[in-house]
């Protein structure tokens, strides 16, 4: 069941006369609201933001960005240039989608965004549909379509994540038929895969999103060969899709993220 947003007459009616992110040092910051969703038996917090100016008829495009394993989704909307894991490469991609238009929207994974996702985790792997992570995502869902987080456009949806998060996100793609418009996968691969224990199932589905993957050449955690896989099975399914593997970068959000995410949401 969904709980009620905490900012919800605010949220819906904001306008913002002046960008949400600003750095005038070395720390990168963008605003955001905050509400609350019940997923199991805990509450989680979703943190999310529309960009500048009157949204478009049909509402802001909106995007669900989701962290990695130890990282908070909060901690996606500020970040320092030194920031570990190339963590300000995200809060610049976070910054990216919403100075073109897009909104974002980062939902904490389970104990406050410092563990996993559910998606390969047991016993949820097996059984997703049934897990908190399942019912926050259906939960923010029928929000996008209530209004809750602002003028959205339900129909334009997208999503993005990076290891755990990664994960995530190509579960929504087979769990949410027909949501989502586009996905960018970043050093993850297939939703039930961790790190090299990765098998795909036989078949992989025929509607899921264009979908871009980023890896590091020599990221140790998640092996690149695993996303490499699963890019090959949608491309012969005739599934738009496209990989950049950046050399010499281990398991963090590379500097091409924000530009390369951006415009595959863009061309989509």
């Amino acid at each position: 069941m969904r709980a009620l947003p905490l900012l919800l007459a605010a949220c819906a009616a904001n306008v913002h006369e002046s960008p949400p992110c600003d750095q005038p040092g070395r720390i990168l910051t963008c605003s955001h609201e905050t509400t609350t969703f019940l997923a199991g038996d805990r509450d989680r917090e979703v943190h999310f933001q529309v960009p500048v100016g009157e949204p478009p008829d049909e509402g802001f495009p909106a995007v669900f960005l989701l962290q990695g394993a130890l990282f908070s989704g909060e901690g996606m909307w500020q970040a320092h240039q030194r920031a570990a894991i190339g963590g300000y490469h995200q809060t610049r991609t976070v910054e990216a989608l919403l100075a073109n238009g897009f909104a974002v929207i980062t939902p904490e994974a389970p104990g406050d965004g410092i563990t996993a996702w559910n998606t390969n985790v047991p016993p949820h792997a097996g059984n997703w549909e049934n897990s908190p992570d399942a019912e926050l995502f259906s939960g923010m869902l029928t929000a996008v379509e209530d209004g809750d987080f602002g003028p959205l456009n339900a129909d334009a949806l997208y999503a993005g994540g990076i290891s755990s998060g990664g994960y995530a996100t190509s579960r929504l793609a087979e769990q949410f038929p027909g949501r989502f418009r586009a996905l960018a996968i970043h050093s993850a691969s297939w939703a039930t895969c961790a790190g090299a224990a990765c098998v795909l199932p036989d078949t992989l589905p025929e509607d899921h999103p264009p979908t871009l993957f980023l890896h590091g050449g020599l990221d140790a955690i998640v092996p690149p060969h695993t996303s490499k896989r699963y890019h090959r099975r949608l491309d012969e399914l005739g599934v738009d899709t496209e990989r950049e593997v950046q050399p010499f970068r281990t398991h963090r959000w590379l500097d091409i993220a924000p530009d390369r995410i951006l415009g595959w949401f863009e061309s989509h």
